[in-house]
């Protein structure tokens, strides 16, 4: 059953002249909802009910507290006629998926005033399916202008009672992410649906690497409910770092020697869509110095095959990601290592420890230590969903359960390991391999136990002018890092908040991770 006009989105602005709606504006069938009915809708406390008009049919429409229902109003017919069942089958929204409300109205050229009132249209995000979520309108067609005015209060009202949704956001846009359509993707499609929400804005396009970080570090925030990012997944991770760095210097905190981290002020997001979703941060150090904050990481294969790929950025991402990945495979090598790991116990455990834990701590006895020969470290504080590894780098953790998976490949022949490497674009497991092993970590340190393996420059062709001859690189991120020592990383529970769906949407996502 189609619902009122469809595409009818911008006709519903106040003020505003009745229009065809954007390509973004889809309905969506009204029978994809109808299956969700809940059975606790009985025990709701109901606000209002009245009729309205709902595509071709009169509807009876009851708001509760969670959910608004309708059901088509018919004549009455026999007991147990099946095709009358069907027809009048009652249908819901869930109001957390309704964004915006206005007032729906006709206006002529030859008319003053507010125009003609149509009734009231609800904007709406539904969950497409996975992965994607899509927006779209309901129409409730009334001419009465009090029957209508005061249902519209009334959503204004259950609207504004949502606090976790943002008022005004600072958008950070990266105008080369996106195959460099980001801007357009930005003006084209999200602006519209932010100015409908109501939500003030205030871009900035940034203009070189680091310039994100630069600026949150000393921008008013104060205003803003949150920090939308507008790019690839290295803008991501850049603006996550800034929004902790900036967190630990408002609080007076020496970031070089945090323990445990203060939360970030304000939620980082993507697009927002109402709720605000905890997620895990690690930490990467050296001895007394904090290098930087992020979210996944590799050291061996992952950091050499990014070191080649940055140093050929004139090619296309695809283009230069093959090259790469083909010549470190070509001068596939193992790394000499020390790894020291704090296996993971519970989340109740591992916050009692974070409170009473010292710079000693690294000394507690359950420490475990393995060293040898490895040709791949991975560290992933999150699933790690991309293009090349549908299941995700590690599927077997999550976005905020505080522990890291520690994903060890083992020196071995180069045809086993290219194995591997494709079993994470199957279905298969790719770590059924007698040289992979998994551990589910807190903490995890990586000491390269000589230089003799370190990033030679004439060998790898150095990719940045400034690194060193005796530092490894390191990918975290998709960024490179390059670091002569051990590194330290350490996991942060929840600390900081993303603007996203629910927690099984959130899990799915394919933001906020490279795999190269």
């Amino acid at each position: 059953m189609p619902w009122g006009r469809r595409g009818g989105r911008v006709s519903a602005l106040e003020g505003g002249p009745e229009e065809e709606a954007p390509p973004v504006a889809a309905a969506v069938p009204s029978v994809l909802w109808a299956s969700r009915l809940q059975p606790e809708a009985a025990a709701e406390q109901i606000l209002l009910r009245g009729i309205f008009e709902i595509g071709r049919d009169s509807c009876d429409v009851v708001l509760s507290e969670r959910a608004l229902r309708w059901r088509p109003i018919q004549p009455e017919r026999p007991a147990g006629d099946f095709q009358y069942d069907l027809l009048c089958k009652e249908e819901f929204i869930e109001l957390k998926d309704i964004f915006s409300v206005k007032l729906k109205r006709r206006y002529s050229a030859k008319q003053q005033g507010s125009g003609t009132l149509l009734g009231i249209t609800l904007f709406i995000c539904l969950k497409k399916e996975q992965n994607k979520l899509q927006d779209s309108t309901l129409d409730l067609i009334n001419l009465s202008e009090d029957h209508c005015d005061i249902w519209f209060r009334q959503f204004k009202k259950i609207l504004a009672g949502f606090s976790n949704r943002p008022k005004s956001l600072k958008i950070l846009l990266n105008p080369q992410s996106h195959k460099k359509e980001a801007t357009q993707v930005y003006y084209k499609k999200v602006e519209p649906l932010l100015k409908i929400a109501g939500i003030k804005t205030d871009v900035t396009i940034t203009e070189y690497e680091g310039h994100a970080l630069s600026l949150l570090k000393e921008c008013e925030l104060q205003g803003f409910d949150g920090v939308v990012c507008v790019g690839g997944d290295g803008s991501a991770s850049e603006v996550a770092h800034a929004l902790l760095l900036r967190a630990q210097k408002d609080a007076g905190v020496e970031a070089d020697s945090i323990l445990t981290p203060v939360q970030a002020q304000l939620p980082l997001g993507v697009i927002p869509a109402g709720h605000v979703q905890p997620v895990d941060v690690c930490s990467f150090s050296t001895i007394g110095k904090l290098l930087r904050f992020g979210f996944s990481a590799m050291f061996g294969f992952g950091g050499r095959t990014l070191a080649l790929a940055e140093k050929h950025r004139w090619m296309s991402p695809n283009q230069r990601r093959d090259f790469a990945v083909i010549k470190a495979l070509a001068k596939l090598k193992p790394e000499d290592c020390e790894i020291s790991f704090l296996p993971f116990k519970s989340s109740q455990d591992l916050q009692e420890r974070r409170a009473q834990e010292s710079p000693k701590s690294d000394c507690n006895e359950q420490w475990q230590m393995i060293q040898g020969q490895f040709l791949n470290i991975s560290i992933m504080a999150i699933p790690c969903l991309c293009s090349v590894a549908p299941r995700g780098l590690a599927p077997n953790t999550r976005l905020n359960n505080g522990s890291m998976a520690l994903i060890i490949a083992r020196n071995t022949s180069r045809p086993e390991f290219i194995k591997h490497l494709k079993r994470y674009a199957s279905l298969k497991n790719q770590f059924n391999f007698p040289f992979i092993e998994t551990y589910t970590v807190e903490e995890v340190k990586v000491h390269p136990r000589n230089n003799t393996s370190a990033h030679n420059p004439e060998e790898e062709e150095r990719p940045h002018e400034t690194a060193s001859e005796n530092s490894f690189p390191w990918n975290v991120d998709g960024d490179l890092m390059e670091v002569a020592s051990e590194v330290h990383v350490r996991l942060h529970p929840r600390l900081i908040n993303l603007y996203g769906g629910s927690m099984e949407e959130m899990n799915d996502s394919k933001a906020t991770c490279n795999c190269l």
